[in-house]
């Protein structure tokens, strides 16, 4: 099992920027991909951005593209985003995530941070 511990979560005016943390623990050699999913008041849970872990290979969704920045640090099993330029569009809860394979199922979950952007 790998547990996974959001932080950094906030209220930031429009055209800000923030940086989430999260902090993986336990079976952290069995994960793959790390990401970043958010979900907005009666939206869909989305994909924002997602790292291999043992490498460097990032992906991120269009909407964040240029303005959001993935990075890690295994030696402290930390997943970052620095979130720049954001807007109110950004507003939601954002889940840290581990794969322990390639695909689409992401098997383990953090509790989410709330971010809000006030325009």
């Amino acid at each position: 099992q790998v547990q996974l511990v959001e932080s950094g979560g906030g209220l930031v005016q429009a055209g800000g920027s923030l940086r989430l943390s999260c902090a993986a623990s336990g079976r952290t050699a069995s994960i793959y991909n790390m990401g970043w999913f958010r979900q907005a008041p009666g939206k869909e849970r989305e994909f924002v951005a997602k790292i291999r872990w043992g490498g460097a290979s990032t992906y991120y969704a269009s909407s964040v593209k240029g303005r959001f920045t993935i990075s890690k640090d295994n030696a402290k099993n930390m997943l970052y985003l620095q979130m720049n330029s954001l807007n109110a569009e950004d507003t939601a809860v954002y889940f840290c995530t581990a794969q322990r394979s390639a695909g689409t199922v992401y098997d383990y979950w953090g509790q989410g941070t709330q971010v809000t952007v006030s325009s």
